[in-house]
């Protein structure tokens, strides 16, 4: 009984034996396929791959000029060379050393040729950078002045005597006229007197900022302080930190402490008591003493 069930599974129908012939044909096509025909070609890149490699070409490009960039040298003033400027060009450390050391005597080359006797660099780096050597103009021009110093008539050689102006009384138009000062400079002069109540010694052509040495000589040669001028003296022992702050020699801090001075000592009575407030300049003392009422 049992023997005859288990063969009923196994009977098929004349459809039933086709269907499995047919899937075995399928079967054996599908492995044939499998191991003939190679699928790894029809595999795709990603698009995020797909746009790197097309960009590759253009990277490889930019790579390139990277690795072939050189540097461009601009015209330079070789008296403000730094130390970094001076390893970029090729210098070496005691070049550049000797090269600070001159301009910390306030000197300055003027030529390739006073540049080599300073810093002692070899001819080839010398033809190398001095092509991009740029120096002021009066450097330039300073030549062609001293081939005209001989006059073909006298009476244009003959030297008209220079005029002392008072500095208090200089104009705008009198200060432009001294080398180096233009209108900027010279509104800044005008406008320091002016915040003093005048000049009291030329020495204080050093407080004011933006001039050069070569300008202060000139201003020292073309002006004097011929007569003191009639300022308004700063009250120093009643004055408040406002109104102290206001002197251009007083900052806040400096007003500050003369009041604290002020506080703890009593009066200030002279420049020695001047001198014992913090953070004012001693060197300055005896020109600040003068606008000063004790």
């Amino acid at each position: 009984m049992i023997s005859e069930t288990i063969k009923s599974f196994f009977k098929f129908s004349r459809e039933q034996r086709t269907g499995v012939f047919l899937l075995f044909g399928i079967i054996i096509i599908f492995q044939i396929l499998y191991f003939l025909v190679d699928f790894s070609s029809v595999s795709k890149d990603s698009l995020e791959k797909e746009k790197w490699l097309s960009l590759q070409s253009q990277i490889d490009s930019l790579k390139q000029e990277k690795l072939d960039y050189v540097p461009k040298i601009y015209p330079f003033n070789p008296n403000f060379i730094t130390d970094y400027k001076g390893y970029k060009l090729g210098m070496s450390v005691p070049e550049i050393d000797r090269l600070l050391a001159f301009r910390k005597q306030n000197k300055y080359v003027n030529s390739p040729k006073e540049f080599q006797a300073v810093t002692k660099v070899s001819d080839s780096l010398l033809n190398a950078i001095s092509p991009y050597f740029k120096f002021p103009d009066w450097v330039n021009n300073k030549k062609e002045f001293n081939t005209y110093k001989k006059f073909a008539y006298t009476a244009f050689a003959k030297k008209e005597k220079m005029e002392v102006i008072d500095i208090n009384q200089a104009t705008q138009e009198d200060l432009i006229k001294i080398y180096g000062i233009g209108e900027a400079i010279s509104m800044r002069i005008l406008k320091f007197k002016e915040s003093l109540g005048g000049f009291v010694s030329m020495e204080q052509m050093n407080d004011i900022w933006g001039l050069s040495p070569e300008v202060i000589q000139n201003l020292n040669t073309h002006f004097k302080v011929s007569t003191l001028p009639n300022i308004k003296k700063i009250d120093i022992n009643n004055a408040s930190i406002k109104e102290l702050s206001l002197f251009p020699y007083f900052k806040y801090p400096i007003s500050k402490n003369i009041v604290t001075f002020r506080s703890m000592n009593g009066d200030i009575k002279n420049i020695q008591d001047l001198t014992k407030i913090k953070g004012l300049s001693i060197d300055k003392a005896n020109i600040i003493a003068l606008y000063l009422a004790f």
